[in-house]
């Protein structure tokens, strides 16, 4: 990683303290390395994470803090030794700024799992210096952890940089992507929506998992789900059971594992992609006597989300969303806690974040 000076003015929301209210904040940018793209920031999603880490949820917050990981802008600045970018390209930052670049996973573009990985908010710089997200005017990252955004995928899909890698690569690691295959998915907001999406393009049959019989018709007639299960009616998850090849669980509060165990096939595949704040309990016998197979996921190298984001371009996928300027963000959250929005926020950087 090259020497790094904070010198560059930026502009942002942060949060102060484990209060989670966000204001204006201002700060600085490393200057453009030579191998670094500045851009102007356009949108940045609003992901879950951010409402954990803004309340320290997981004991690792550092204030003050300007969250986002799903940013898509365009560039303003190369560095000299740049090869993959120029100005005016639109681009897209995701998860990870940094890694070491050096281990078998960064060998095998797997940098979502290098030990080393910098986060692109709330991390630390080799060099101690804290990482800033996408809730700001500007980036600047390292041409590596940057992907070329699609011209014909609007610049309002960002949520794509975390949700969508976050489903896509479990679906393609597990091999649940194959058609006919049938997959569940468990929970319907903004991964479970997106898996929905992702599974229907790979040609797959899709059974959304809920607590609630309220979203059948949000699965089926709008998403394209072809079938619902209602997890707390025993009847239907007994006559589910044995019928699934794969399960997305996107859920990250505390659930039983078991049903969703039940209703895999032999050889059944549980995909976690949520991450409660407590453990869940793991049932051994039924996994032993299917050879089935419970497993977690965790976003995606960098390689793979590039690939993602063409995917998503070519097959039209995005996510459903509800674009909302930078002042509004605190009543986002709030929104956020009470799950009423679908199925994701993206704030309007480029035409709203203003010093006034």
């Amino acid at each position: 990683m090259e020497k790094t000076h904070e010198n560059v003015k930026a502009f942002g929301w942060a949060a102060r303290d484990t209060s989670g209210v966000l204001s204006p904040f201002n700060f600085s940018r490393r200057v453009t390395g030579e191998k670094d793209v500045q851009f102007k920031v356009m949108y940045c999603g609003i992901c879950h994470t951010d409402l954990h880490q803004l309340k320290n949820e997981w004991s690792n917050s550092i204030y003050p803090m300007v969250p986002g990981h799903e940013v898509v802008g365009v560039v303003t600045e190369i560095g000299t030794k740049v090869e993959k970018f120029k100005i005016g390209d639109k681009v897209g930052v995701g998860g990870l700024v940094e890694s070491c670049r050096k281990c078998e996973n960064c060998d095998n573009d797997l940098e979502n799992y290098c030990r080393d990985q910098i986060m692109t908010y709330n991390g630390v710089y080799t060099d101690g210096t804290t990482t800033y997200g996408g809730y700001s005017d500007i980036m600047v990252t390292n041409e590596h952890y940057v992907v070329h955004w699609p011209e014909n995928l609007p610049m309002e899909a960002a949520p794509l940089l975390c949700a969508g890698i976050t489903i896509y690569s479990p679906l393609k690691y597990f091999e649940l992507d194959k058609p006919g295959m049938h997959i569940g998915v468990v929970g319907l907001g903004g991964l479970g929506h997106m898996a929905v999406k992702f599974a229907k393009v790979f040609g797959t049959k899709v059974t959304v998992i809920s607590t609630s019989l309220s979203k059948k018709d949000e699965a089926i007639e709008h998403l394209g789900a072809d079938s619902f299960l209602v997890s707390r009616d025993p009847d239907q998850m007994q006559g589910a059971a044995g019928s699934l090849d794969g399960i997305i669980d996107t859920v990250s509060v505390i659930h039983p594992l078991l049903p969703l165990i039940n209703l895999l096939k032999t050889h059944g595949k549980l995909a976690m992609l949520g991450a409660p704040e407590k453990p869940l309990e793991l049932p051994v016998f039924p996994l032993l006597l299917g050879r089935k197979l419970v497993a977690g996921s965790f976003i995606g190298g960098m390689k793979e989300t590039q690939e993602m984001v063409d995917f998503a371009a070519k097959h039209s996928i995005t996510q459903d969303v509800e674009v909302v300027p930078m002042y509004y963000v605190n009543t986002a959250f709030e929104r956020l806690l009470k799950s009423n929005v679908k199925y994701r926020f993206v704030l309007d950087i480029g035409n709203t974040l203003n010093k006034n």
